[in-house]
């Protein structure tokens, strides 16, 4: 049974130039600022940074992890606080952890969940309701 305050196994996702080449061609979204250092520093930006909605999914595999079905999440929505740099060669390292906020009366689980890089927020108020894995 799922409880409030029920940790869900963090993740850690790397983040590099190619898989931002590779979601840009799974998405359609080839903005330069994903791919091109001297595009999206003129700008204003400080280099390459991740397609939000890719951060996004990152954050959500969590929640998928955990249940064990990519379809238990009935709900799910972040605030973009800051975008995720992703320098040449390095890139960057997304660390991502959920924790259950609430359980529902209709037994659906509500899941914090919290990303950063480099100790910073990239994502606030990101929550997912979805039905708990049955342990």
């Amino acid at each position: 049974m799922t409880e409030v305050g029920t940790v869900l196994p963090a993740r850690t996702f790397a983040v590099s130039r190619a898989d931002l080449v590779r979601y840009a061609g799974a998405s359609g979204d080839f903005n330069p600022i994903h791919w091109n250092e001297r595009f999206a520093t003129s700008v204003g930006l400080p280099n390459v940074i991740a397609h939000g909605m890719y951060t996004m999914a990152l954050a959500a595999r969590v929640v998928t992890d955990w249940t064990g079905d990519p379809g238990a999440v009935v709900e799910y929505g972040v605030r973009f606080t800051r975008p995720v740099v992703v320098p040449d060669p390095d890139g960057a390292v997304l660390e991502v952890s959920g924790v259950v906020a609430a359980v529902r009366d209709d037994g659906l689980a509500v899941v914090d969940i919290t990303a950063t890089v480099n100790g910073q927020t990239v994502l606030a108020k990101a929550r997912a309701t979805v039905r708990p894995p049955s342990s």
